[in-house]
């Protein structure tokens, strides 16, 4: 394998977490050419990426990890992340001196911060990378790709992370990541709360909301949440995208990121309680855009 990191160059990689993100995420780094080993705590799973995409299947994240340039992650939460990283079964244990641990995994700052700090004790390199795009944007290889860590580690992941990310962008040191994916999930609250009253408005009203929306969505109040959402959430389908569970999650971490540096997050607390509504229905898999069943 090169040792180059210039676009284009071939690495020895793992991925850890086969997941609705991870599972594609993956596959685009062995179709570019990566020789790429998985880990997914059901080895099925992993299994049958293996059979798909050519790659190697491990029991454990330390075997993954042996020997990859590169070690990337997206599971579920901190404590998922801290399970395949740390401890005599990690991947941090299996790593090579100098090899890079890459999490996109939407985590709190602080575990970035943590797992960052372990990995440079133990001579490796750890880079926080959140993504957004969502099922789509992983199946697609369009995701936006938000790290924090040091400049240089950075240039070394950028192309190899350009296999599944259109854009891929140092905001700032470690924690940094999860911070700019925090701020995302804030927008992304208020839109979809603000374009459920809408809709749920202009139904109520008699209007021919696909229009409506086909309309005002050449104006000011474009959105991607309008965009890919609205008619969707004009027919009732919700069987699909970034689950009701997971941005409570990352609503959660916003707002506990927002006590600890004292940032007032009134609309974003609002919508968690409205997503907290859904899950108490059972609408916990429901796409996000589901928020507008509270309104009906």
């Amino acid at each position: 394998m090169s040792s180059s990191t210039e676009a284009g160059a071939t690495r020895r990689v793992a991925f850890l977490g086969l997941g609705t993100m991870g599972y594609p995420m993956a596959g685009h780094l062995a179709r570019a050419g990566h020789a790429t080993a998985v880990y997914n705590r059901s080895p099925a799973k992993a299994k049958r990426w293996s059979e798909e995409h050519g790659g190697s299947a491990h029991a454990t994240p330390r075997e993954a990890a042996a020997d990859a340039d590169i070690v990337f992650a997206c599971v579920g939460n901190d404590d998922d992340l801290r399970a395949v990283v740390l401890g005599d079964d990690g991947a941090f244990a299996g790593m090579k001196p100098g090899a890079i641990f890459v999490d996109h995994t939407t985590t709190s700052a602080e575990v970035a911060r943590e797992l960052a700090a372990t990995a440079g004790e133990r001579g490796l390199a750890f880079i926080d990378a959140p993504v957004s795009g969502g099922e789509a944007g992983a199946v697609n290889g369009a995701l936006t790709v938000m790290c924090g860590g040091d400049p240089a580690t950075f240039e070394k992941i950028k192309p190899v992370a350009a296999a599944f990310g259109r854009a891929v962008t140092l905001v700032g040191p470690s924690g940094s990541g999860q911070l700019a994916k925090m701020v995302n999930q804030i927008c992304i609250a208020g839109l979809v709360q603000g374009l459920s009253e809408a809709v749920a408005f202009g139904m109520r009203s008699g209007l021919d909301m696909k229009l409506v929306l086909d309309v005002i969505g050449k104006g000011a109040a474009q959105s991607w949440q309008m965009d890919n959402r609205g008619k969707t959430m004009v027919d009732g389908k919700f069987d699909f995208g970034f689950a009701v569970d997971w941005m409570r999650k990352d609503l959660g971490l916003c707002l506990d990121e927002g006590r600890r540096i004292g940032a007032a997050l009134p609309v974003t607390a609002l919508v968690d309680q409205f997503y907290g509504d859904l899950q108490r229905a059972g609408d916990n898999r429901l796409d996000t855009s589901s928020l507008i069943r509270r309104l009906k």
